[in-house]
Formats: C-alpha cells, structure tokens, sequence
C-alpha cells in the first residue's frame, strides 16, 4: 500500500486546467492574427471568425450560436486593436478625416442593421457568407487587384450610402471594412496611403457600432457560456487583444523585410482553407 494516497483531482479542477489551456489558445490566436494584420495590412476578422469558430465548437458551446458568437467577439477585438492603427496612421499624416467625417453616420447605421441581420440569420447561411466573402478576399491578395482611379468621391448623401453598405457588411463578416473601403477611395481618386489610413480610422466606428450590435442582440438570448457579454465572448477577447497588440507592430516592421508578396499568396490559401473547413463544419452539425 502507498504511504501517501494519491491525490484526487475532482472536476472543478480538470475545468480549471481547461481554462487555462484555453486561455493560452486565445493569447497564440491574438498573437497570429496581429502579426499577419501587420504584416500584410488585412483586418484580424478574417482570421479569427474562423478559428474562433472551431474553438468554440471544440468547447461545446451552443451550435446555433457558435458563429455569432465569433462574429462578436471578433468584432470587439477589432475595436481595441484598431485605436493603435489610427494613432499610427495619423502621425503619418494619412488620415484624410474630413473623409471620415462624412462616411461615419452611415457606417454607424449599416453596422447596426448588419448586426440585427446577423443575429437573425442561421449560423450556417452565415458561415456561408463569411467564405463566399474570403474567396474573395484570397483571390484579390492571390492577383494584387488594385482599382484604377476614374472618378470623384460622391457628396456628403452619396458617401454615406456607401458607408452604410460597408458598414452593413463588414459586420456580417466581422472585418474592419478595409477590403471595401480602400477599393472605393482608391477608385474615387485618394492616394493608397491616405486611403489606407482614412480606411484604419473607419475600422474604429465599424468595430464599435458591431460590438455594440452584438452585444446588445445577443443580450436576451439564453444558454450563451458563462462570462459572455451579448455575442462577445470576454475570456477570449481578453486574450486576443493582450496578445494582438503586442504581435501587430512586429508584423508592420517585418514588412518592410520579408517576401510580403510571396507571404500574402501562400497566406491567401491558408484564409481559404479555414473558411471551408469551419464552413464544412457547420454545415454538417
């Protein structure tokens, strides 16, 4: 017989260990999406729908809530990780704010109807969507697509109309609009850098109508995990913002080092692959 009994581990303590695991997930997922955002100017939803996705349907969360939930949480991590962007780009003088004074009433109602649309919507149609939406974002960084200019911004009505439809949809794929945004500026005669810039500063007011979207239409919902606040689950946004904002800034200095064309293809693949995986995933739940 042993002298000392072996110690009893009970289940408050295996859930204990799981959490910690988790927790390290969400720190390696911040750190990877902030690096890859840096490092080829794409916004974190694009990577983190779909891994959020599959983390959270590996820890049993609700099925027809799983992708709402990572729509939200992505989207409110996109809103502390983007006041760093806008403080950069704005030392660098390529914010065109008036610009972003004229398109932010309309980005804040489209993401308000994005998140109301989304919170209706099934998970699936979602999932859907979301790798509809990244095909194409993997063919445009696969062949560079860039816009040749032809024409003046719209009037004070005309851009707002637009904010509203990249605001609508940004949210109902959790990014901060730049795949939309700097397309039409750079069509509308503004200069990449300044569109670029202009495009980090409307990411704030997207990811902050989106997060406030989600969590308000996923307030009332029922069986949402512990410490979820709306759709944002908050164990995981800590984790994604205390590491993205750490990773995002080496991303943005290595891009001036590394094959950046070479990286964007092969990680134009990888965004594919993640999409029809969590999508396949869905749809066979």
């Amino acid at each position: 017989m042993p002298i000392f009994p072996a110690p009893s581990i009970g289940a408050d303590d295996v859930d204990e260990v799981l959490m910690t695991v988790w927790w390290l997930l969400y720190l390696a997922l911040g750190a990877f999406s902030g690096f890859f955002a840096g490092l080829l100017g794409i916004g974190g939803g694009a990577v983190l729908v779909p891994l959020l996705v599959m983390f959270f349907t590996a820890q049993q969360f609700p099925s027809q809530e799983v992708m709402h939930l990572a729509l939200g949480t992505s989207m409110a991590a996109i809103l502390f990780t983007s006041i760093s962007s806008v403080r950069a780009h704005h030392q660098l003088g390529a914010v065109q704010w008036p610009i972003v004074i004229r398109i932010t009433p309309g980005i804040l109602l489209g993401t308000l109807l994005g998140t109301e649309v989304a919170s209706r919507v099934p998970s699936t149609w979602l999932a859907i969507l979301f790798t509809v939406f990244i095909f194409y974002v993997a063919v445009q960084m696969i062949v560079g697509f860039k816009p040749k200019p032809s024409r003046e911004l719209p009037g004070v009505l005309g851009t707002g109309m637009v904010g509203v439809g990249i605001g609508a949809f940004s949210c109902l794929v959790a990014i901060g609009g730049g795949v939309l945004s700097v397309p039409f500026m750079v069509w509308c005669n503004v200069r990449v850098q300044h569109a670029i810039g202009t495009s980090a500063a409307i990411g704030f007011p997207i990811a902050l109508g989106g997060a406030a979207g989600y969590i308000y239409n996923g307030w009332r919902v029922e069986g949402l995990p512990e410490f979820s606040l709306g759709f944002v689950y908050l164990p995981a946004l800590v984790g994604l913002v205390a590491a993205s904002v750490l990773t995002a800034p080496l991303g943005a200095r290595l891009a001036h080092q590394l094959p950046v064309n070479s990286l964007r293809r092969v990680f134009a693949g990888l965004l594919l692959l993640l999409a029809l995986k969590m999508s396949w995933g869905l749809l066979a739940s």
